[in-house]
């Protein structure tokens, strides 16, 4: 088997069936599987597998994962894949029709890469806010991050809703640590990240525009509101990524509701702002974006 294609979800039926269509539109040749990780779900989840099973001849494995978690979802994906590449594709992306050729392509071309990652166009619902600036797009799991194929150099690395892994180096190394990563209702990540730095030691990472997906935001995110709540959660899961920085920073800020935090920290002038925020370990550019909203 080629390639193993992993979508973990919960609660997303409706998703989970956009995103299996675009699958059977794929233009790649080549065997490939692909395994949905029911996280959980709560809604018709299973019964829309099953209806792809019995209508495509492509190998479809439903897998039900009782603990919550995605990075608990991702890592039950990999140890089941048979595929020789792991390629993640959101339940709530839509992949183009070249997006699996794409990849394996690259790697095919390049022993040594060992993750690839690839464009993420966003499909807004309703119109892009005018008021987000452009240095927390990324936030939105948007990226668009070159117009050739190219080496990702360290800091950057590609979004979880499009990125694809060597499945051998995991015979050499732990998959996605279960401390990170979103459980329930919370935004915590750095999950990616933190894989793909200790993947950097061994291997390289590319970047992809040829291979591309469209990722739904929905309205609910749309605000200013969505967005502070999401910077914080990057601030934390920096920490929690960092057995340094975790201790005390953890206990002092996950026991908070966020409400209590923003109003700490806007009761300052924009100066303390940016120095309070800094210690939840944000980026300067992010933070340059928080302030803009409230100019």
């Amino acid at each position: 088997m080629k390639a193993t294609v992993a979508i973990c979800t919960h609660n997303r039926a409706a998703d989970v069936k956009e995103a299996l269509l675009s699958l059977m539109k794929q233009s790649f040749t080549g065997p490939f599987e692909v395994i949905v990780v029911d996280n959980r779900s709560t809604d018709h989840t299973k019964s829309v597998v099953q209806e792809f099973q019995h209508m495509v001849d492509i190998p479809i494995h439903y897998v039900y994962e009782e603990r919550l978690g995605l990075s608990v979802a991702r890592n039950s994906a990999i140890r089941r894949s048979s595929g020789e590449y792991v390629l993640f594709l959101d339940d709530d992306a839509v992949a183009s029709e070249d997006w699996i050729s794409g990849i394996v392509a690259l790697f095919d071309g390049d022993p040594r890469i060992g993750c690839v990652g690839g464009k993420i166009i966003p499909a807004w619902e309703g119109s892009a806010p005018q008021w987000l600036p452009a240095e927390n797009r990324t936030l939105y799991t948007i990226l668009d991050y070159a117009d050739d194929i190219v080496e990702m150099q360290r800091p950057d690395i590609p979004f979880g809703a499009n990125v694809a892994f060597r499945k051998s180096l995991f015979d050499k190394m732990e998959a996605f640590r279960e401390d990170l990563g979103r459980v329930g209702s919370n935004l915590l990540s750095s999950e990616e990240a933190e894989l793909i730095e200790r993947i950097r030691a061994r291997y390289t990472v590319y970047y992809t525009p040829h291979a591309s997906v469209l990722h739904k935001i929905p309205r609910s995110r749309i605000s200013r509101k969505w967005l502070l709540r999401r910077i914080y959660w990057q601030g934390v899961s920096s920490a929690v990524s960092s057995k340094k920085k975790a201790g005390i920073l953890l206990k002092s800020l996950v026991k908070l509701p966020l409400f209590a935090v923003l109003t700490v920290l806007f009761a300052y002038d924009k100066r303390k702002i940016f120095r309070n925020i800094s210690k939840l370990s944000y980026s300067n550019g992010q933070l340059r974006g928080v302030l803009k909203m409230y100019q």
